[in-house]
């Protein structure tokens, strides 16, 4: 099992901060039918239990936007993607589809309201750490332009930050000649409920993605 180093400057500031990892192999295909049946019932339950007004009383979301103010970020700027996500249905909003393993990551993330990172182990360098971003730096994020990482949370490697709880980079995400992945589920409340959200990813990877797992960690 891969390794997830949580850096000292991080847990200084945040020390409830725990990652629920899970390592794997998978075959990564288009939307699966019985997938996004799942999906949107998630969905039609999120827009059944919250208004807009709502959203930032999650525990698990108002729990990461009070790291993010902790570390001298402004959340309602630099939105938690597991924010993002639930606002985007509560406003009536699809998902986008985009492949098996992104559309699991992001369910996930609806159901436990914390930001899931999925990345690419073959595109990933050395040992993996979390921190904090530093002043000046930056990464291209998925569909949204250049990223100022400046005081967010991030996931980097020995060639540099790869993803964060916001958006992540380009350079390990998912694509269809993915097949070694490690999923990460990001709370800064505890450990106390990453298990279950664990044991429902890894059923989720292993029924719609033919996944082996390879491992499981929870690191603190």
């Amino acid at each position: 099992m891969i390794e997830v180093i949580i850096k000292e400057e991080l847990k200084e500031k945040c020390p409830s901060v725990a990652i629920g990892s899970i390592e794997a192999y998978v075959t990564v295909t288009g939307g699966r039918e019985e997938l996004w049946a799942t999906i949107d019932e998630k969905c039609a339950e999120i827009q059944s239990t919250y208004k807009p007004e709502d959203i930032l009383n999650i525990e698990n979301i108002d729990s990461s936007r009070r790291a993010y103010k902790t570390l001298g970020k402004d959340p309602s700027r630099y939105r938690l993607s597991s924010e993002s996500l639930v606002k985007r249905i509560v406003k009536g909003n699809e998902l986008y589809k985009v492949n098996n393993v992104v559309d699991i990551n992001n369910l996930i993330s609806l159901t436990s309201c914390y930001s899931v990172g999925t990345y690419d182990l073959d595109k990933i360098e050395g040992n993996i750490y979390f921190t904090v971003g530093r002043e000046g730096e930056t990464y291209e994020g998925i569909g949204r332009g250049l990223i100022n990482l400046e005081n967010i949370p991030l996931f980097t490697d020995d060639k540099g930050h790869f993803g964060s709880t916001t958006s992540d980079s380009t350079r390990a995400m998912i694509t269809s000649e993915t097949s070694h992945i490690l999923l990460n589920i990001i709370s800064f409340n505890g450990d106390n409920v990453l298990k279950q959200y664990m044991d429902y990813g890894i059923n989720l990877l292993e029924n719609y993605a033919r996944g082996k797992i390879i491992g499981i960690k929870v690191f603190s």
